[in-house]
């Protein structure tokens, strides 16, 4: 193998698929440090690749029972945003084709930021169809944040293009003559609710992006309109936007606390 320059065996190695290749026991024998550390890498990565693949299968398992029974288009539903303080609560159902492979999708909130951009884009490459369904914080004021979610969800569903046979859904159970199944946790269980919580929330992260350019006090970009100690500092300071939820605590309680030390102050 020394005949070999370590660019070249690095070469070699990525035409090398299986772990029984002789090429890949020759290049092995090599002593050079540097080519230990690239066999080295070379094993991390298929075992990286065959978890990916066993944890596609084991996400897979609701999608496959589906497909056998006939079904053809599977949507799958999951929502981001219901915990903040500030902006909308955001649903995503997507509809994924019967042969996709999208190594590392997961429950969204297992991901980084880098790797959900990254697989954001594989999955409106692969999908078949995409719907968003986007609820206000003043329509969650209004209605409650349980009621909005699902209104997100069927506007989501609704979206869809070609329309789904049948919907698994995270969690909830939507009012709408459809079949569907719920499924706890589903955006760790389903393949399809995992696409749905990834497009959901990096849409949600980009929208608070942008809002974070135009009240650039609160931090949106960082805390994506959760309660941080930097962000109740800043409502504080300044008081709310129509993009904050006020009937979510603590906002609720200082709006209350602000209004009575009004009155109090006013004259008698």
């Amino acid at each position: 193998m020394n005949q070999y320059t370590v660019k070249e065996i690095q070469a070699l190695l990525q035409q090398i698929n299986d772990e029984h290749d002789p090429l890949l026991h020759e290049i092995a024998q090599d002593e050079r440090k540097s080519v230990q550390r690239l066999v080295a890498r070379w094993h991390k990565q298929k075992r990286q690749e065959e978890q990916a693949k066993k944890q596609w299968q084991e996400m897979s398992r609701y999608e496959r029972q589906l497909f056998a029974q006939g079904i053809k288009y599977i949507a799958g539903i999951d929502e981001a945003g219901r915990g903040p303080l500030a902006g909308p609560v955001v649903a995503a159902a997507v509809i994924l084709p019967k042969d996709a492979y999208i190594p590392g999708l997961n429950d969204s909130k297992k991901l980084s930021e880098a790797k959900r951009e990254t697989l954001f884009h594989m999955i409106q490459s692969c999908a078949i169809s995409i719907g968003i369904g986007v609820v206000t914080a003043a329509e969650i004021d209004e209605i409650n944040i349980y009621e909005a979610t699902k209104k997100a969800m069927i506007k989501a569903v609704e979206q869809l293009s070609p329309k789904p046979d049948y919907l698994l859904v995270d969690a909830m159970t939507l009012p709408i003559p459809m079949p569907q199944q719920s499924i706890v946790k589903g955006d760790a269980n389903s393949v399809s609710i995992a696409a749905s919580s990834v497009i959901a929330k990096v849409t949600r992260d980009h929208f608070m992006k942008q809002l974070a350019k135009r009240y650039p006090q609160y931090g949106f970009e960082k805390n994506m309109g959760y309660g941080t100690a930097q962000h109740l500092e800043a409502i504080r300071t300044y008081g709310t936007i129509d993009e904050h939820r006020l009937s979510f605590s603590p906002i609720k309680e200082m709006i209350k606390m602000k209004k009575e030390g009004e009155q109090y102050d006013e004259p008698r």
